[in-house]
């Protein structure tokens, strides 16, 4: 998913949807459909294939303003989880990730008064983190980065929170590998959680990272998100 945005139907589709996450974003307006306006919806195949690909974070500007997501955008994301579960040999990311669209869809959208409770989605393992050398550390955590939101408790967060010097020098090297995607994924982590160095300047870092990848909506989609929910640590 690193190339152009045209050099795939798919890779387009997540190009668009991920655009259409960032201006959700900017404007805070949480009655805009991030599906429909990239014409997207539940039967469209690639749509959807694309919907996996970004995750709970198709919800993101409902789920960072506290407002109720379009109902068209929960039923995208719905048909994801329902159309593509990982597989059992799937890595522990793509587990964590559909896990994480399971709970999201859980929380944004609460049973009729009356109705039973969904079950729990039991959370994936995560005790190969603990153990990760900081590089991959960092890999991992930037594929997972629509976890950081401050409405997810897990165990990838708590192990975020716990190696926050290693997230800063996963940052500081991908942003001298000039991997902006990696980099941004591990500044949104920094912001949610804190602990990095003073030393780091995260929020410059953020600034570059984001004028050097911003070609790539996905780079602005966790920059962006990295800076909502620095405002919201520091209130």
């Amino acid at each position: 998913m690193d190339q152009t945005h045209a050099s795939s139907p798919l890779a387009g589709a997540v190009h668009d949807l991920a655009t259409e996450v960032v201006l959700a974003l900017r404007s805070g307006d949480h009655l805009a459909t991030v599906c429909g306006a990239a014409g997207i919806d539940e039967e469209n195949r690639t749509g959807i294939a694309a919907a996996r690909v970004i995750g709970a974070d198709l919800l993101l500007p409902s789920v960072l303003y506290g407002r109720h997501p379009h109902p068209g955008d929960v039923a995208v994301l719905d048909r994801a989880v329902r159309e593509f579960p990982p597989k059992p040999d799937a890595p522990a990311a793509t587990a964590w990730s559909h896990w994480h669209m399971i709970s999201t869809l859980q929380r944004v959208t609460p049973p009729p008064p009356g109705a039973a409770a969904p079950a729990t989605y039991a959370e994936p393992d995560a005790a190969w983190l603990e153990e990760a050398p900081w590089q991959a550390f960092t890999h991992q955590l930037s594929v997972l980065a629509p976890l950081a939101v401050p409405a997810a408790p897990s165990a990838v967060q708590r192990a975020a929170a716990n190696r926050a010097v290693d997230l800063s020098r996963g940052f500081v090297r991908a942003v001298r590998r000039r991997d902006w995607l990696q980099a941004a994924g591990a500044g949104r982590w920094l912001a949610a959680i804190g602990g990095e160095p003073a030393t780091l300047g995260l929020e410059r870092g953020l600034d570059f990272v984001e004028l050097m990848g911003g070609h790539d909506p996905r780079v602005t989609l966790h920059v962006r998100a990295a800076r909502l929910l620095a405002e919201a640590r520091a209130r």
